[in-house]
């Protein structure tokens, strides 16, 4: 929540449309850096860590890629149902991603 409604920049959110987009790159890594100090709280071994968050960074960028891809192409507007579904799709698949996360380490570390 705090990543994607608080933390985001001007820069974050323009030109998201494009896929090398800078501001989305750093919008990805907010998320990692939450993910990296969730598992350093838990104990979680460094190449866990670095495999897990190389990972969020992938599928984070390129959710909101897609989302901004769409969105762009429908010209999509807050007064639209179909902004909030995509906004709503896009939560969905991050929280999937973070239930993915959490099935990783209870399977490959805290055991």
């Amino acid at each position: 929540m705090f990543a994607d409604f608080y933390l985001q920049t001007p820069k974050m959110l323009s030109g998201r449309g494009e896929y090398l987009h800078v501001g989305r790159a750093q919008h990805a890594a907010v998320h990692v850096v939450g993910s990296v100090v969730v598992f350093l709280i838990f104990g979680a071994p460094l190449s866990f860590i670095l495999i897990i968050g190389a990972l969020e960074w992938i599928v984070h960028f390129n959710i909101d890629f897609a989302k901004a891809s769409y969105s762009d192409k429908k010209q999509l507007q807050p007064d639209q149902a179909a902004f909030w579904r995509a906004a709503g799709l896009d939560q969905c698949l991050h929280n999937l991603t973070y239930i993915a996360m959490a099935w990783a380490w209870v399977e490959f570390v805290a055991r």
